[in-house]
């Protein structure tokens, strides 16, 4: 359809297409060039040419949905319009009027609105408006000056406006504000108004520009300056060194006054000395200046004297380990010892302490205590994947960023010579070409040598000696030989339900209600409760996981609180006021409005909220479902009837203590072997160990089978995904053999371990209280353990020892019997029954750690 034909069938309204333009704001008297492209936008120029080839052109609003615009524009022409090969259109508009839209109309792929003119018009005779528009000509010329952002013919043309609405619409075109500030210049009413704006805009604009101008010279002065003062200060050295005179720059005085006020001692001061001297011979801005700078602060920022006073009161320690932590009574006991000993003596190197644990156990948090207690500060330094030395020593300061090691770095954010310095996870350490970070602490955690501390960066010797050393690791076995006979090792057992129902009680539940906003409601849990979550929602030897269920009950409660309206008392005079009522809308003069705006109604008062502590809630088993869900752990792991070849191993990991099930079955075959279940070369070796052991004890027991030679073996540990090895599993593996052998299952709900030799001995085994804590959580009734390990049993607590029926084997036919009575045994061979022995003294041997 050609523009003609256009023209002539354009329909008779006064509804305008709307066209939205992007980041566009087009006044009246003005001409502007538009690329049009959206579907919206060239469906409203199709349709203004059908019409009178007028438009509504509004400012699309930033980030506004569905081309939504602005209420106030302007009516525009449409002089020009090109159509592009891809599609877009080019079109020149002409402001008219200025308008706003009062009613829009959507149609298929446009908008039509309904648009009012503006009242901007005013007397131009009258004094103050002429005075207002001089006033914006002056501004503008002198804004076009300064901004170089104004054409010629654009303040040409605001010199020459006749009108203020002309005036007003020129300037605004031309000035370079925010899109909004344009959309608001664009719909003030009234000519003084709208002068008044326009002049106000302008000015702002030049004080920014003058302002912005001053800023810059300010900044060239200041660099003429600098480069002025060095030029000026070297002449001055050359001119002191021909007359023979030592002027020292004051920050070079300054620099070595602070060292020396950290009396480092003279080893420390020479090599201060060194470098400065060094430094005063450098240019300020070189490089090398500015690596010396830096390495003489660090000297200056590291404390070299300071000390904080310990305490030693022993009784105020005691309570305070007390608080924070339950039991773990090694670890308290022997801090409580250094700060008896620091009491007779001052010359009392730090210990190394290693407090050694399951995750979840406390060992981290038992550091912080301690510095607590002694009134000394607290750093710590994660090691877990720490595998490159200069991590520990730090870089030689010649490189590029080169900084001190993890060592001086927390030194000096502790600021004193005698923190409590916490080496988390040293068993997390690792090792790779660029050196071994463990090999690195031999020397930070040596008392015979920390006190002279080489740091690569530093280069000179660091007084550690004050420091009291802290290591947490959950193994032992990672850790390097060298590394761990400089610490003493403080075992931190896993804890027995009875010890974790104290510490949810005493510890855990105050936290967590304090973190969820509940400390001042009655929300109180039952013991039955927690041991209800200790049982069926958690499987861990430390209180991790306990404390991430109760924490979830917590925030459940919290939820149900502020649903029933209770919450914390407002603070005096924030009560919200009620709104007032808005004054009604008055109708526009030149159009008669739609509809009359009514006044919003008086809001409601918000209800009173319930005081917090008048919430009283508790938590019974019968809730917990509710609460956390389905139970995750059932205690079904452990078959309660007997069954032939099956029998249960007790093995120690660094997450605490597991229930290992050991099955073997006996078919016929040329006496092969078959071992699976991932399981490491000691734990194999213990498995041929057994079944040696059996065929040369062969005409004791009843066997089923006639030769074991011509029977093939095999022998399975569930959950093959994981890892096993370890000797403490012998015994079991012989109970497990012996079952498939003699037919005959073992007793039922009875763990054991041990390790087993190949003459029948039981030797002692390490982990017992992780063991024993595993078997209760598993639900047996009767553990067997080495009698080498009966003074270990005498040590636990009574809760731990009361849940569990302990008996000791020192060999294995002792074990076996008590597992399956007699029913195994050839009748010729039953040996009559003996008087129980006593547990032997405590023996010397060493422990050995097994596992899988």
């Amino acid at each position: 359809m050609n523009i003609l034909s256009a023209l002539k069938s354009k329909p008779k309204s006064d509804e305008l297409p709307l066209l939205p333009l992007r980041e566009l704001v087009l006044f009246p008297h003005t001409m502007l060039p538009v690329f049009v492209s959206q579907k919206q936008a060239v469906s409203a120029v199709e349709e203004a040419l059908k019409r009178d080839r007028r438009v509504f052109a509004a400012c699309r609003k930033p980030g506004a949905k569905d081309e939504e615009t602005y209420q106030d524009g302007c009516v525009a022409r449409l002089v020009q319009q090109l159509k592009l090969p891809d599609g877009t259109i080019r079109v020149l508009l002409e402001g008219e009027y200025r308008a706003r839209a009062v009613e829009t109309t959507a149609r298929d792929d446009f908008s039509l609105v309904r648009a009012v003119p503006l009242g901007g018009g005013g007397d131009d005779s009258d004094p103050e408006i002429a005075a207002l528009a001089r006033a914006v000509q002056k501004s503008f010329a002198q804004y076009a000056e300064v901004s170089k952002k104004v054409n010629a013919d654009a303040l040409a043309a605001a010199e020459r406006a006749e009108g203020s609405e002309r005036l007003a619409n020129l300037v605004s075109n031309a000035l370079a504000v925010k899109l909004e500030r344009k959309v608001k210049l664009l719909a003030i009413e009234g000519a003084k108004e709208r002068l008044s704006a326009v002049l106000e805009a302008l000015e702002l604009e030049n004080e920014i520009i003058g302002i912005q101008k001053k800023i810059s010279g300010k900044v060239k002065t200041r660099m003429d300056k600098n480069q002025r003062e060095y030029i000026l200060n070297e002449q001055l050295k050359e001119i002191n060194k021909e007359l023979g005179k030592d002027v020292e720059v004051d920050e070079f005085k300054e620099l070595e006054k602070s060292i020396a006020d950290k009396n480092p001692g003279e080893e420390v001061m020479q090599k201060t000395r060194k470098e400065l001297a060094r430094m005063r011979k450098l240019q300020a801005l070189s490089p090398e200046a500015g690596v010396l700078r830096a390495y003489l602060e660090w000297i200056a920022d590291l404390p070299w004297s300071e000390k904080t006073e310990d305490s030693h009161d022993l009784r105020a320690a005691e309570r305070i380990l007390d608080e924070d932590h339950f039991d773990m009574r090694k670890a308290k006991e022997r801090i409580v010892e250094f700060i008896a000993v620091r009491q007779l003596t001052e010359t009392v190197k730090g210990p190394i302490l290693c407090f050694v644990g399951p995750p979840g156990t406390g060992k981290t948090s038992l550091g912080r205590s301690v510095a607590r207690s002694l009134g000394r500060r607290f750093i710590r330094v994660s090691l877990g994947g720490v595998r490159d030395e200069a991590e520990i020593r730090g870089h030689r300061k010649t490189y590029v960023g080169a900084l001190p090691g993890k060592i001086l770095q927390s030194m000096r954010k502790a600021g004193t010579m005698n923190p409590v310095f916490l080496l988390d996870e040293i068993d997390k350490l690792s090792s790779d070409f660029r050196g071994d970070p463990a090999s690195a602490l031999l020397e930070v955690l040596d008392p015979e040598q920390n006190n002279s501390f080489q740091d690569h960066y530093l280069e000179v010797s660091y007084d550690l000696s004050k420091v009291l050393f802290i290591a947490t690791a959950n193994s032992l076995h990672t850790i390097p030989y060298p590394l761990l006979d400089r610490m003493e090792i403080i075992e931190v057992p896993g804890y027995g339900e009875r010890e974790k129902l104290q510490i949810a009680k005493k510890f855990l539940v105050p936290k967590q209600l304090a973190e969820n906003g509940l400390s001042g409601a009655k929300l109180i849990f039952k013991d039955e409760a927690i041991l209800d979550i200790i049982r069926y929602w958690t499987m861990e030897s430390g209180v991790r996981n306990l404390e991430r269920e109760i924490a979830r009950c917590v925030r459940r409660v919290a939820r149900e609180a502020v649903l029933k309206g209770y919450g914390p008392a407002p603070a005096e005079g924030t009560e919200d006021a009620p709104l007032e009522p808005v004054e009604q809308v008055k109708p526009l003069e030149q159009v008669k409005p739609v509809e009359q705006v009514k006044p919003v109604e008086q809001v409601k008062p918000v209800e009173p909220v319930k005081p917090l502590e008048s919430f009283r809630k508790s938590v019974a088993p019968k809730d917990l479902e509710k609460l956390l869900g389905r139970k995750t752990h059932r205690g079904d792991v452990v078959l309660a009837e007997k069954r032939i070849g099956v029998a249960y191993g007790l093995a120690w990991t660094e997450t605490g203590g597991t229930v290992l099930p050991v099955e073997s079955v006996r078919f016929d075959g040329t006496g092969e072997l078959i071992l699976t279940g991932n399981l490491g070369d000691v734990m194999k070796e213990s498995a041929r160990t057994a079944l040696s052991w059996l065929r040369s004890v062969a005409p004791r027991y009843a066997f089923k089978i006639d030769e074991i030679a011509k029977s093939d073996f095999h022998v399975h540990v569930p959950e093959g995904a994981i890892p096993k090895d370890g000797p403490s599993a012998g015994i079991t593996l012989a109970a497990s053999l012996l079952s498939a052998l003699c037919k005959t299952a073992p007793r039922p709900r009875t763990a054991m371990t041990g390790e087993l030799t190949l003459t029948g001995r039981v030797l002692a085994i390490g982990g017992l209280k992780e063991k024993l804590l595993a078997a209760i959580r598993i639900g047996m009734d009767t553990v067997i353990i080495p009698r080498a390990n009966a003074d270990e049993v005498s040590e636990l607590s009574e809760d731990l020892a009361g849940a569990l029926r302990v008996e000791f084997a020192e060999t294995a036919e002792e074990a076996l019997g008590f597992l399956f009575g007699d029913e195994v045994r050839r009748k010729e061979t039953v040996p009559k029954p003996a008087p129980l022995k006593p547990a032997p003294p405590k023996t010397t041997s060493p422990k050995r750690r097994a596992g899988s």
